[in-house]
């Protein structure tokens, strides 16, 4: 089958699937022998229980739609580099970043009017949007109760403080929604707060559990922030390079629901005159048309946009990769490079 948009270019979609094999490879080596360090999945059913009915019914939805729980496996990847080793503090945080995670999905298919999301219908979609706000808002509490049973004041105050970042990321983005001439450094600081944001939180999470200097935990931050940023751009760019079986979600999504990203900022600065115009016209109205993703696909394919945005991510994960030189040569350093290589190795 031909895919819509495809050129010359990175394989961003092999790109992610590079990422989700890692992300399991990598879980596997996190095991104690005897021990289930996948855990984290258990742990986050058991605090979304609930009396209420169908809350339970929501949650356990949502958790059997899967997730590849990347944020998860990043707080127990940064909690054994740092040789923490007491208790399950690091599975239970790990779990708390992934409830924050879930709470912001819930939330954002609201605010996108979203019908799908990793191939199967949304909560919002099955139970309607004040119940899923409500859940996500569930999850959030809970969220917080396990960093008060945790009592360690930073992190506390780096979670909750993350959790109102993304809030402010995302009405950052609804306020420069149809933006057609946005700025790179505006996209940029959008994704870093409604994503980038959690994925330096659940790095940084370790090592304050191991109780590690600042240069770790600020070298560790870093690694998370650049990794989160490079995720975004890769599921950006995807939208408009992709299918539904290899990414859980339609094509063109963006397009649809008006949102200006990577690939359309880099399509409006190579875009002649005309070409212009049109993208103001398209991202002005209501709704978009079949057609004219068509038709801005031809534009993507023609300025060699995924290349460009390729390049953009490519830049960053570099930073990410090299934010670990601080570390030894160990197992758990080869876990968070091999979360990062997967674009230093793409194939063209």
């Amino acid at each position: 089958m031909e895919r819509l948009g495809h050129d010359k270019g990175p394989n961003v979609g092999g790109v992610v699937a590079r990422i989700l094999f890692m992300v399991s490879a990598s879980r596997k080596k996190l095991r104690e022998p005897g021990q289930d360090r996948a855990e984290d999945g258990k742990k986050i059913k058991s605090k979304l229980s609930s009396k209420v009915n169908l809350v339970d019914e929501m949650t356990s939805y949502h958790l059997r739609t899967g997730g590849k729980r990347l944020r998860a496996l990043l707080t127990l990847g940064s909690a054994r580099i740092c040789e923490y080793s007491k208790g399950s503090r690091d599975v239970n945080l790990a779990a708390c970043v992934e409830l924050i995670h879930a709470a912001t999905l819930m939330h954002d298919d609201v605010i996108d009017k979203s019908e799908i999301r990793r191939g199967k219908k949304t909560l919002n979609s099955i139970w309607g949007n004040q119940s899923s706000i409500l859940v996500g808002d569930y999850l959030l509490s809970r969220c917080f109760e396990i960093m008060v049973e945790d009592g360690n004041l930073e992190v506390l105050k780096l979670l909750s403080s993350t959790s109102a970042e993304i809030s402010q990321g995302e009405v950052l983005q609804l306020q420069h929604k149809g933006e057609i001439d946005m700025l790179e450094e505006t996209y940029l600081k959008i994704i870093s707060a409604k994503t980038a944001s959690l994925f330096a939180a659940a790095t940084k999470v370790g090592s304050i559990l191991a109780n590690k200097e600042n240069k770790i935990k600020d070298a560790l931050e870093f690694y998370g922030k650049n990794l989160g940023l490079t995720f975004q751009i890769a599921d950006d760019t995807l939208d408009y390079n992709s299918e539904l079986k290899f990414f859980g979600k339609k094509i063109g999504n963006d397009f649809y629901e008006g949102k200006v990203t990577l690939p359309i900022i880099l399509l409006h600065q190579k875009a002649n005159s005309n070409e212009k115009t049109l993208l103001k016209e398209l991202f002005k109205k209501n709704e978009r048309t079949e057609d004219e993703l068509k038709k801005v696909l031809s534009m993507i394919k023609k300025y060699s946009i995924i290349s460009d945005c390729y390049v953009k991510a490519n830049y960053f994960i570099n930073l990410a990769s090299s934010s670990l030189s601080i570390f030894e040569e160990t197992k758990e350093k080869e876990i968070l490079k091999n979360l990062t290589s997967f674009s230093l190795e793409r194939s063209y």
